[in-house]
């Protein structure tokens, strides 16, 4: 019997605690690590940001002719 075969037999409130605990140990992680970050000093350097700001794509906005033609 495979995981998700085991956790669909389970009952459904006892899916809905299972979900609710996972999401809110996921949302506990989200609001403490930038904390953790500071007091164990693994804060990201200007530099680090910086490097990071150019890695990341950017989305470059092109309008639309308005002139009427067909589209080819």
């Amino acid at each position: 019997m495979s995981l998700y075969q085991k956790f669909k037999s389970l009952p459904p409130r006892t899916r809905v605690l299972i979900g609710a605990g996972i999401m809110a140990y996921a949302g506990f992680g989200l609001l403490v690590t930038d904390k953790a970050e500071k007091v164990l000093g693994m804060e990201a350097s200007e530099e680090e940001k910086e490097k990071l700001r150019r890695a990341v794509p950017r989305v470059v906005v092109v309008e639309k002719r308005g002139d009427g033609e067909g589209g080819d």
